[in-house]
């Protein structure tokens, strides 16, 4: 195939929607509040109420904030679902959807987390569905732009930057699957997985 021929902005969106419609969208489905907030380990990183963390840095707006702590702590803190989704939903999107795309400014410090999986998912498609329609919208000229200095890499192109995203919406979401997997199997009720 003729590279100058290939769409690379189809490519690119398809590589992440694919994953999302036949790997994760699904794996999401019935997530509850119990498996959202579940730690396996003793003080995981999480969303939590306001006022209740221990975490150096506690950010966010709203009755729920998300831990963190400036130098990452080694080992990284342990994180739980609802750490992974506040992540995504924010620092992965969010922030991106707002530099690149037009939506409103978003940051850690200034986001009113989910206190339940519900909302979470919904803020997720919804910041899915700003990605994907910005995304869309670059055509093949917008991904050979540079990205500026809204990123850290000002000298990359958008399509650097959108793989880069993708990387990490396969990464986290593929870990909050496991922990599902791993609520599910640690949480037999009369010796069947729920």
């Amino acid at each position: 195939m003729d590279t100058d021929e290939l769409e690379w902005n189809r490519t690119l969106r398809e590589q992440w929607e694919f994953h999302w419609n036949h790997q994760v969208r699904a794996r999401l489905d019935g997530l509850t509040d119990e498996e959202y907030f579940w730690s396996p380990v003793p003080d995981a990183w999480s969303v939590r109420p306001r006022g209740t963390s221990t975490a150096p840095i506690q950010a966010g707006t709203g009755d729920f904030t998300i831990d963190f702590a400036f130098p990452e702590p080694v080992p990284p803190a342990f994180t739980t679902i609802a750490w992974q989704l506040g992540h995504v939903i924010v620092g992965v999107l969010a922030v991106r959807n707002a530099s690149h795309f037009g939506a409103p400014a978003a940051s850690y410090e200034t986001w009113e987390y989910a206190g339940d999986a519900e909302t979470a998912l919904a803020q997720l498609e919804s910041q899915l569905d700003t990605w994907l329609a910005g995304l869309r919208g670059l055509g093949e000229a917008g991904l050979r732009a540079k990205v500026g200095p809204k990123e850290p890499y000002p000298e990359a192109s958008m399509a650097d930057l959108v793989l880069h995203i993708h990387r990490e919406l396969i990464h986290h979401l593929s870990e909050v699957c496991l922990l599902r997997d791993l609520y599910s199997h640690t949480h037999a009720t009369n010796g069947e997985i729920r």
